[in-house]
């Protein structure tokens, strides 16, 4: 059964919708005090992260004090090489960091797609725990890292800036690195049905770091796999579409290519005009964007218009679909109030759009 509030699937659904629908990419995040305090209380960021309690508690927060139209799942995107046995920390300033870093044949081997129902219970136990407390109001996103940039991390050994020992792996040993890819598209697919399978209404792939590739790289290295994941993906479950959003920071000079993998929606950054990669792709998929998170840092008054142009730029919504987002993760200094600003104008302006 759809939830009671169902127009973020039906946007992403292409159905006709009486407003644009809003969530905020790391909506349950640093910015509320409420979520320090839940994060102080349970000591650091993995005991937050594979607690289904806190997950639970901290997923619902945002979507308390604002009248968002969808939850996300609150977890992280290294959970499956973390689950692979890479050993997964996050040193304080550093970010994240894996004890075994995937450099040489003899690693790239003993990889392997972790059973979903094994290490990665934790996650699978939160999604049915938000479920029960959102008791069906709002619908409840699932997601993962993209193949390509959970790649990443596990070839670097942890965040990085110039992806000097993937790049090098990616020309130099394009044979151990798709075999990376294969393992982990397989794992993204799995973990991603499993989730769908406890309860999640639509799933979302995160491709952080896709937009960091060469033209021909990025459609070999990242896209292809991103489509063996939506493949992949569990489409129907209880007789209810499962809407699939992939989304790659910096995916400009791909939409039209990202457009015919067979997800429901294309997420987008702030740098492309809604209403020109809208006219490139037709409405073949929905879209999902694509606010300049700094805009927040503005006063109430700037962050309406700016929400404005962004609604205005995609224009009549007629027989396409747009939901309101963030161009990426909504920052840890937002002011929180900047945030009410947005969702109320999201709701109220865009409703002419959508007659």
């Amino acid at each position: 059964m759809r939830p009671a509030n169902d127009t973020f699937l039906r946007a992403l659904l292409k159905e006709k919708t009486e407003y644009t629908p809003i969530w905020l990419m790391r909506q349950a995040g640093r910015y509320l005090p409420e979520y320090r305090s839940t994060r102080a209380e349970a000591g650091s960021f993995m005991d937050l992260a594979m607690n289904p309690h806190y997950a639970c508690e901290v997923t619902l927060q945002p979507v308390e004090r604002y009248p968002l139209d969808a939850a996300i799942l609150f977890s992280d995107i290294l959970t499956i090489p973390d689950a692979m046995g890479l050993g997964l920390s996050f040193q304080a300033g550093e970010g994240p960091k894996f004890e075994k870093a995937v450099r040489d044949e003899e690693t790239v081997n003993s990889l392997f797609v972790p059973d979903p129902s094994g290490k990665l219970k934790y996650v699978t136990d939160a999604v049915v725990e938000i479920k029960k407390a959102l008791n069906n109001r709002i619908p409840l996103i699932g997601f993962s890292g993209s193949p390509f940039t959970l790649a990443c991390y596990m070839v670097e050994g942890g965040s990085s800036s110039s992806f000097q020992n993937v790049k090098k792996m990616m020309y130099q040993r394009p044979d151990l690195f798709h075999k990376i890819l294969e393992t982990n598209a397989e794992a993204v697919a799995a973990y991603l049905n499993a989730q769908i399978e406890a309860g999640v209404n639509a799933v979302m792939v995160f491709d952080t770091w896709g937009g960091s590739l060469a033209h021909r790289q990025y459609k070999e290295f990242s896209l292809a796999y991103m489509k063996k994941v939506v493949d992949g993906l569990i489409k129907e479950r209880d007789g209810e579409r499962i809407p699939s959003i992939v989304f790659t920071k910096g995916s400009a000079p791909w939409v039209t290519d990202i457009a015919s993998i067979g997800a429901n929606a294309m997420g987008l950054d702030w740098t492309v005009s809604l209403g020109k990669v809208r006219k490139l792709v037709q409405d073949k998929v929905a879209l999902q964007g694509n606010l300049d998170p700094s805009v927040l840092f503005a006063d109430e008054k700037v962050i309406i218009e700016q929400a404005r142009a962004v609604i205005d730029d995609f224009g009549m919504v007629g027989s396409g679909g747009h939901v309101f987002n963030l161009g990426h993760g909504i920052d840890k200094t937002t002011p929180p109030e900047n945030v009410q600003y947005l969702v109320d104008e999201v709701h109220n302006y865009s409703k002419k759009y959508h007659l």
